[in-house]
């Protein structure tokens, strides 16, 4: 496990300073706001940690409603909606400086036996044949709008391992092409040796955040970096990095199908149906290598053109 997967942990294990009350670190971001994956993740570790262990969530639904300040902790209060025999319901508001920022809504559930099916998973090559972040980023380098772009951007994903399967949309700027990406990631390190849920039904407020919250924490945390990509795709611009558009996520879906760990590779196949209005909207389907869809993801973004 690198340094920076350590850290990214320590963001997600919140401080409890009430009951239901947590506090969150920021950390520097790409651009001068919070990283919307960060506030999502830690949204859902503070209402995992008011739900019982055996209960992992189904489902998620937020809204970014005000950039976060990066320089500044955030405070997510957790409201108890409803605890049923079978689904757990938790609403989560985040706060800076006196006002919301981001509010979750979130769902959980006993694991039940029922009806089963899926579709298959697409194509794509295995992630060991695909060049790493610190292999592809310098290619480009002389495509950013910042000379600094290439490091801050490793840095900042330096705890995940995310593959490209075709060239990312920073790589053709003016080039249109078909509104789809696919990326492979998982943790930049094994999480087998962190704390692992009992099963035990007790809330955790006081404990690490365990197993499989967690995976499925760090799974939101990736899910907000790239499924905007492919709204980029469709008209040619590179994105933020390059300077050809300016852009921050609306809202937020997640519905967690299966069982999934964040350190072995997913498959995360994006395509974008439409854009209009200043907005644009990314669907995503997340699988396991051994092709288990785990996970879908819809966000809708802002996507401007700037003014020259």
């Amino acid at each position: 496990m690198n340094d920076a997967l350590k850290d990214l942990l320590v963001l997600l294990d919140l401080e409890r300073i009430e009951q239901d009350i947590f506090r969150g670190a920021s950390r520097d971001s790409l651009v001068p706001r919070v990283f919307g994956g960060q506030v999502a993740a830690q949204a859902l570790v503070a209402a995992g940690r008011t739900v019982p262990a055996d209960r992992p969530p189904h489902s998620l639904h937020a809204y970014f409603l005000r950039p976060g300040d990066p320089g500044a902790p955030i405070v997510y209060t957790v409201d108890r909606i409803r605890d049923g025999r079978s689904f757990t319901t938790r609403r989560v508001v985040a706060v800076q400086h006196g006002q919301p920022i981001f509010h979750l809504s979130a769902s959980f559930q006993v694991h039940e036996e029922g009806l089963e099916h899926q579709e298959p998973m697409p194509k794509a090559p295995d992630p060991l044949s695909l060049p790493t972040a610190a292999e592809t980023l310098p290619r480009y380098a002389g495509h950013f709008a910042d000379p600094d772009v290439t490091r801050r951007l490793l840095r900042a994903r330096a705890a995940i391992d995310l593959r490209y399967v075709d060239a990312p949309p920073y790589a053709t700027p003016g080039e249109p092409r078909e509104p789809r990406s696919q990326v492979w990631f998982r943790t930049n390190g094994s999480l087998d040796h962190l704390p692992v849920a009992t099963g035990s039904g007790a809330p955790a407020d006081d404990a690490p955040t365990a197993r499989p919250l967690l995976d499925i924490c760090l799974v939101t945390y990736v899910s907000d970096m790239t499924l905007l990509d492919s709204v980029l795709l469709a008209h040619g611009r590179g994105g933020w990095a390059v300077g050809d558009v300016v852009g921050a996520s609306l809202d937020h879906a997640m519905w967690f199908h299966r069982p999934l760990r964040a350190d072995d590779w997913l498959l995360y196949d994006q395509e974008s149906p439409t854009a209009q209005g200043g907005r644009g909207l990314g669907r995503g389907r997340i699988f396991s290598a051994d092709g288990q869809l785990v996970v879908s993801v819809i966000q809708e973004g802002v996507i401007r053109v700037p003014h020259r």
